[in-house]
């Protein structure tokens, strides 16, 4: 493994992987599987299916990081994407977190960030899935080296940033730690129309055109 993987297989105060629950999840859905491509999909498929999208359901409590993501069994995109990595880091499977700026509707403003994940795999190397969960008008799946995201970029105002952080940005953090009901979080849901961060916590996203769909 590269030695600036590291910080992609990183434990930390969001990206929880060490906590017990998450170690025996990610043990779980490892069990059986043959390759790391397996073992991502196994815990993409989880997060997105058996994790409830907060505002979809509209499920408290409001959840950050990935133990708590874990033990409440919802969350929001942003948090999905915590328990997400988590999971493939304590699996020994570099990930990260990536983020869209979409619209909240109609196309056109306000805008808010969108979180997702990078997992880098040994035969395809990065590749971004979105956990979200799936809905009418939402099917996001996981089939590399083609993206099947939940969400596609369709104006000139919303942005897909090809930055693949090791850490979660710290306004989705306030968003998720300051507000204390999903109806808070959603009136304060955070938006930027540039990603900022030191360069040790990101790398460039490489996505060819043929691998997009």
């Amino acid at each position: 493994m590269k030695t600036d993987m590291k910080h992609y297989l990183d434990s930390s105060e969001y990206i929880d992987w060490k906590h017990p629950l998450v170690v025996a999840k990610a043990a779980e859905l490892a069990e059986g599987c043959d390759s790391d491509q397996a073992v991502a999909q196994r815990c993409f498929e989880f997060v997105r299916d058996a994790i409830k999208h907060s505002w979809d359901y509209r499920m408290n409590p409001v959840t950050c990081s990935a133990s708590e993501v874990l033990i409440h069994g919802t969350g929001y995109c942003y948090a999905k994407s915590h328990l997400l990595a988590a999971l493939l880091r304590a699996n020994a499977i570099p990930a990260g977190l990536c983020y869209q700026r979409l619209a909240l509707e109609n196309d056109e403003p306000p805008y808010c960030l969108h979180g997702l994940n990078a997992v880098y795999l040994e035969r395809h190397g990065w590749y971004r899935i979105d956990a979200r969960g799936n809905k009418p008008g939402v099917a996001a799946e996981f089939c590399p080296p083609t993206e099947k995201l939940a969400f596609p970029i369709i104006n000139a105002l919303e942005r897909d940033f090809p930055e693949i952080l090791a850490e979660p940005l710290p306004l989705v953090v306030k968003a998720l730690t300051r507000n204390k009901t999903v109806e808070e979080v959603f009136d304060n849901l955070p938006d930027a129309e540039v990603i900022k961060v030191p360069p040790i916590r990101l790398r460039p996203l490489t996505v060819h055109p043929k691998d997009q769909s």
